[in-house]
């Protein structure tokens, strides 16, 4: 790195990253998703991130192919198992090199290109792992009459930002609509909301009119917008990166008829739901960091009551359910 390397710093919950660079222009994602977290004083990092520009890519470590093919958006990718390094590599493009047990991480690109969403991802997840820390892909929200949370599970596209916000309206308080970090503590899991913007389909735009006044006119390829955290702060109340006790999991699915419904699930099933959204296995089997997660998951169905939450034509009726069965 340059002596004129610019370096931020995060707080995720007590695990400080650090992220240095020639230019803060590398990594617009990484704050963009993380400018909240942003530390100004000086403070000693748990895991460092180093973002290097480069044309001279390393594209044989060693180690063991664990995932040869593409990823969405961003194309083709090698995943190499080096034991004590892991490797993701975008052929000609960049890669990024995790070393786990010695608390860094580097990213190698190509001048004038900007990293891309998986690498920025995967080393989020070591950074966070190395803490003791779990990203998983699920929305939480806290319940109106405690500091608990329920986190709710659903492949992308099944609506969780739906049900969110449709719950956001009667009281609960939103962590976040699609990633929740997860601790294993002494009394308990808790977890945190990535603060990151909020996508809104046209379809939940409709289904909730409420939302509109933080809607602008412009809708993406996919019929989106991202919403800001602050702007929706103005109908609905938006909980802080504060850990909170998981109440409750719910796994979230489509009402065969208009009626919503809060039905118990077997905690196998749960496991089994959660784990096919979150858990990556490749032609190793699963790499020490997926392992890790999966214990979490394991404590997680263990630990709380676990439901199927059927969604039918009013949303917002789920929120008595959920309240009637996680009383006091």
């Amino acid at each position: 790195m340059s002596s004129t390397a610019t370096t931020f710093c995060y707080d995720l919950n007590g695990q400080v990253i650090s992220i240095s660079a020639s230019r803060a222009e590398l990594w617009p994602s990484f704050d963009l998703m993380l400018g909240t977290l942003r530390v100004s004083d000086p403070v000693e990092p748990g895991f460092r991130i180093n973002i290097v520009e480069t044309s001279a890519l390393p594209e044989s470590p060693e180690g063991k192919l664990a995932f040869d093919g593409e990823v969405p958006l961003d194309g083709h990718c090698r995943l190499i198992d080096g034991g004590d390094i892991v490797h993701l590599i975008f052929p000609a493009l960049q890669m990024a090199s995790v070393h786990a047990d010695e608390g860094w991480a580097e990213i190698r690109v190509h001048p004038d290109s900007k990293v891309k969403w998986t690498l920025l991802m995967m080393v989020l997840d070591a950074a966070l792992d190395a803490g003791g820390q779990h990203m998983l892909h699920t929305a939480g929200l806290t319940l109106p009459d405690r500091d608990g949370l329920v986190l709710i599970h659903a492949p992308s596209g099944t609506g969780k930002s739906t049900i969110s916000l449709a719950l956001a309206s009667q009281g609960f308080g939103l962590c976040s609509d699609d990633v929740m970090i997860l601790r294993a503590a002494s009394d308990g899991i808790t977890a945190w909301g990535m603060p990151r913007k909020v996508k809104v389909h046209r379809n939940t735009a409709a289904m909730l009119p409420f939302i509109a006044p933080c809607l602008g006119d412009r809708w993406d390829a996919e019929g989106e917008q991202a919403v800001p955290l602050e702007r929706l702060a103005e109908i609905i109340r938006i909980e802080d990166t504060t850990a909170r006790p998981v109440s409750a999991l719910l796994h979230l699915a489509r009402s065969a008829n208009t009626e919503t419904r809060l039905l118990p699930m077997a905690r196998t099933d749960a496991m089994v739901a959660l784990a096919t959204d979150n858990v990556r296995t490749g032609m190793t089997g699963l790499l020490a960091m997926q392992k890790r997660r999966m214990a979490m998951i394991a404590g997680l169905v263990k630990a709380v009551p676990t439901f199927t939450l059927e969604v039918g034509g009013n949303p917002a009726n789920a929120a008595a359910l959920i309240r009637a069965a996680l009383p006091l």
